[in-house]
Parts: structure tokens; C-alpha cells; sequence
């Protein structure tokens, strides 16, 4: 019965089926290699065989620079450089055989060195730099269209060039600080002279006349676009300036791919605000969506809205908002130049991230404020400007002068005042406590007198305003100092209560409140 039932396994047919795969691909990977070799037989001797020529499988989607970055870095390691020459110019051969020239110069560069090492292999990385160079030169000059083999071997050779592993720890605690960037010594790549012309490489392919987009798009895709948004992390803001324009040029190139780019720039945005505060490209993401808010069309879709809501407007909430502030708010602009309803959701949004004790921050906020003010309409204005100017109010009360000077600017701007004047039987009697305090006793010369000047204006256009709100400001005032010293008075009842059962007791009294109120007063 035992032995029946092991014969029925089937232990045979499985080992079978193993060594039929086995051989299967080996053969398959021995044709590869016989086909590559036709087109890249240059790199035979020197120990390339494993990089995958033109007619190899072009799925280049799933993993970037990976594998491949692999084994090219093991051979540099090992030095495997006898055969490493530079290939004829193109000047030197016909024109049937360029592209097959290209392809073996991509492969060419496909080598990554070590360039932390400043003495190691200085021939090696001239030939290879060279040979990008007349790559580029090729790249701009093309007057035929490129195959499909020149494009899966471009995306190749970049991928395995641009995608790595950062050096350098991409995020410092100071970065939190919102340090100042020009005193702080700016991180260099030491590969930069190299990868600086792979992207120029890249840049000129993609913005070619003579690149198929619906050809290119195989091998420019979701993956090799989600690496190149990985890089914007670098330290190195010379990388950061190439990625803002070769990404803008896919996105313009490439309309099938736009959807996902916002998507996935908005998934950046979301782990910067939510999770890490950390992260070196905010600023050359937010110039990137700039140019593509400018280009939405009207109505806006809702997805853009969502943006605007759930994106832009919690980016205000990282301490380190002074890196980019000047891209965000130039985003935010856009968006109430471009539908003016937004103008209440945003000011809104302001409030609510509004800084409590970061003066510098509220300069920012303020400056801010007045741009999205400029784009308002008078209904719109209407909608928020209660909860605005009791904002306002607190900011022009500052002891920080440059919050309370950043404030009162906002009557330097000729939209803004007459906004405020049209509605200055709601908004005067919000902010003339702050404006009678200033001008009564801030210690910053420079407020008083501009906060003088926003009263003469008050009392230019509505004197009969302005004195109720005086009256009324002074009975406050009147009725504060009697809040006070009542309460002065109580304490002091309560000290008297509380020294009487000391001296009788040599103890500590608690005194009630109730029996101290309620003796009569006087």
C-alpha cells in the first residue's frame, strides 16, 4: 500500500520538467548573448557580455539600474579594464553604421566609476566622458528618427548612471531649522562632471524632434519616472536644477504619463508633510507644479482642487517652510488667479497653519497673505475677512516690529485698502484696539508712526466710525481697569483672611473664594 503511493508521486516528471526549463534557458540566454555580440562585439574581450544589447528583452520598467548597476560596479571593482578603449568618432563612419556606433558608445558608458578616488582610473573616466560628450553631440544633431534599440540602450545607459544609492546621508537635523542655505557649504557630487552630461544626454533625447514619444514610452515609464523623482533628494542642488528640467520635459513630452507624475509628486508631498518634514527638492517640485498650474485649464478639475486642499496648503505646516516658501506661494497664487472662489479656502487654510511663535515664519505668512489678497474679489473678501482681521489685529499688536510693520504694509496696497475701506464698518472696530495701543505705546518708532498713518486714514474717510470706535475702545478700557481692580481687591481680601488663620494656627490655610467674594466691599 506504501509503495502504491509513492509511485504515485510524481518525483520523475517534475525533475524532468526542471532540466527541460534549465536547458531551455540556457539556449535562450545563448542566442541572447550571440545577437549582442553582433552589435557590441567591442566590449567581448573586456568582460561585458552580462550588459544586454540591443535585441535582449526591453523590460527596463521593473528594475532600473539595479541588477545591472550591479554587475557594471563589480567590474569596475575588479578593474576590468584591458579592453576599455574609446570607439571612432562619428565623423569617421557612414551613415548606415552611426546608430550602430551610438548603441556601442551607449554600452561604452554603461562602466560606473568609482569617483571618490580622485587618482583612480583617470583614463578610463577622460574616455567615457569623451564619449558622452560626442554622445550629445549626436543626440542633438540626429536627423532620423531613433530606433528602438538606440532608445531601450539610452534608458539603459542612464538608468544605470543616474539611479544610485546617495553617498551622503540626504537629511541633516539642521535642516529642520530652516537653516540659512547661503552660509551653509552646499553638498557637491564628486561624479558630478560625468553625470552632469548624462543628463544633458538624456535632456536632449527627450526634447529630440526625433524621438518617438509613443516609441520612447515603453522604456521612459511609470518606474523609470518613479526613480528619477527619487533623486530629487540628492544634496546636490546642480542634480536638483537638471531634474526640475528634464522632468518638466517629460511631462511635456509624454502626455500619457502626466496623471501619474502629479500623482506620484503628490505622494512625496504627502511622506514630507505628514511623516518625515525631511526632504531636499520641495522647493524644485513646487516650481515644477507652478508651470503645470499655469497650464490647467478652466473649470478646474476637482482633482486640482483636492491638490490645492489636501497638498498645497498643509505645506505650510513643516518648520522648514522657508526653504520653499517662495514656490508655494507662488502655486497658491496661481490657483486664486486662476479661479477666484478659491480665495476663501485658501485664506482659510493660512489661518489654520498660521504660526503662533515663529516670528520670522509670520513675515512669511504675511507676505503671503497680501500676494492671495491682491487676486481677491470683493465677494470672496467678504466671506473670510472676520476671522482674517482678528488675525491681523494680533499681528499688528506684536511686540516683533517686523510682524507688526509687515502688517500695517498691507495699506500700502491700493486693492487691499479699498477692500478694507469698503468694509470698514466691520473690520474698524476689529482692529482698533491694536492700532490705539500701538499708537498710545509700542516701543518701535517705525510702528507708531505708521500705525498713525492707518488712523489718519480711518479718520479721513469715516470720522463718525472712527469716533464710536474710540468710545467705544475707551469704556473697554474703563471697564478692564475695573475688572482689575476688583481683582485686586479680592486678593488682597484673601491675603488678609489667609494671614489671620496663620498667626492663629502656625499653619498653612487654604481660603476659599467664596467667602473671600463674598465680604462686602467697603
Amino acid at each position: 500500500m506504501i509503495k502504491q503511493i509513492l509511485n504515485r508521486l510524481p518525483r520523475k516528471p517534475k525533475s524532468a520538467e526542471h532540466r527541460e526549463g534549465g536547458a531551455s534557458n540556457t539556449s535562450s540566454n545563448a542566442s541572447t548573448s550571440s545577437r549582442s555580440g553582433s552589435t557590441s562585439s567591442k566590449f567581448a574581450n573586456s568582460g561585458s557580455t552580462s550588459l544586454s544589447g540591443p535585441n535582449s528583452t526591453p523590460n527596463y520598467g521593473v528594475n532600473h539600474g539595479s541588477k545591472l548597476n550591479q554587475d557594471v560596479n563589480a567590474k569596475v571593482n575588479g578593474n576590468s579594464f584591458a579592453s576599455f578603449e574609446a570607439l571612432p568618432s562619428f565623423k569617421d563612419v557612414p551613415n548606415s553604421e552611426k546608430q550602430n556606433l551610438c548603441i556601442k558608445k551607449l554600452n561604452l558608458c554603461c562602466y560606473v566609476f568609482d569617483f571618490t578616488d580622485p587618482t583612480k582610473n583617470l583614463k578610463e573616466k577622460d574616455i567615457k566622458r569623451q564619449t558622452l560628450v560626442e554622445l550629445v553631440d549626436y543626440i542633438a544633431s540626429a536627423n532620423g528618427k531613433f530606433s528602438e534599440s538606440v532608445i531601450q540602450e539610452l534608458v539603459k545607459m542612464v538608468s544605470i548612471n543616474l539611479f544610485r544609492t546617495f553617498s551622503s546621508p540626504p537629511h541633516e537635523n539642521k535642516a529642520l531649522e530652516a537653516f540659512d542655505l547661503e552660509e551653509d557649504e552646499p553638498s557637491m557630487d564628486p561624479a558630478w562632471p560625468h553625470l552632469q552630461v548624462v543628463y544633458e544626454l538624456f535632456l536632449r533625447f527627450v526634447a529630440s524632434p526625433e524621438t518617438d514619444a509613443k516609441l520612447a514610452k515603453r522604456y521612459v515609464d511609470h518606474s523609470f519616472v518613479l526613480k528619477l523623482l527619487g533623486l530629487f533628494d540628492s544634496d546636490d542642488h546642480r542634480e536638483r536644477d537638471y531634474l526640475k528640467t528634464v522632468l518638466h520635459r517629460i511631462y511635456g513630452k509624454f502626455m500619457v504619463h502626466r496623471p501619474f507624475i502629479r500623482k506620484a509628486i503628490n505622494h512625496i508631498f504627502y511622506h514630507f508633510i505628514f511623516e518625515t518634514e525631511k526632504h531636499n527638492g520641495i522647493a524644485e517640485l513646487l516650481e515644477i507644479l507652478g508651470s503645470i498650474i499655469n497650464g490647467f485649464a478652466l473649470p478646474l478639475k476637482e482633482e486640482h482642487k483636492l491638490f490645492l486642499v489636501r497638498v498645497l496648503i498643509p505645506l505650510h505646516k513643516p518648520k522648514c517652510v522657508s526653504l520653499y516658501h517662495q514656490q508655494l506661494s507662488y502655486c497658491i497664487t496661481q490657483f486664486v488667479e486662476k479661479d477666484c472662489k478659491l480665495a476663501d479656502t485658501i485664506i482659510r487654510g493660512l489661518l489654520k497653519y498660521w504660526p503662533i511663535t515663529n516670528s520670522s515664519k509670520e513675515v512669511m505668512f504675511l507676505g503671503e497673505l497680501e500676494e492671495v489678497l491682491e487676486a481677491t474679489q470683493p465677494g470672496e473678501f467678504q466671506r473670510c475677512m472676520v476671522p482674517l482681521f482678528r488675525q491681523v489685529g494680533r499681528c499688528l499688536s506684536s511686540s516683533h516690529f517686523q510682524v507688526a510693520e509687515r502688517a500695517l504694509f498691507l495699506w500700502n496696497n491700493d486693492h487691499i485698502s479699498n477692500l478694507i475701506k469698503q468694509n470698514r464698518h466691520v473690520l474698524l472696530p476689529i482692529i482698533f484696539p491694536s492700532l490705539e495701543r500701538n499708537a498710545r505705546n509700542h516701543w518701535n518708532q517705525a510702528v507708531q508712526s505708521l500705525t498713525l498713518n492707518v488712523r489718519k486714514i480711518f479718520s479721513d474717510i469715516d470720522p463718525e466710525l472712527f469716533e464710536e470706535c474710540l468710545l467705544k475702545f475707551q469704556e473697554d478700557e474703563a471697564q478692564e481697569k475695573e475688572m482689575s481692580l476688583k481683582r485686586e481687591l479680592t486678593w488682597k481680601r484673601l491675603e488678609e483672611i489667609a494671614a489671620k488663620k496663620a498667626s492663629a494656627s502656625n499653619e498653612a490655610v487654604l481660603v476659599s473664594p467664596r467667602k473671600a467674594m463674598g465680604k462686602p466691599s467697603g
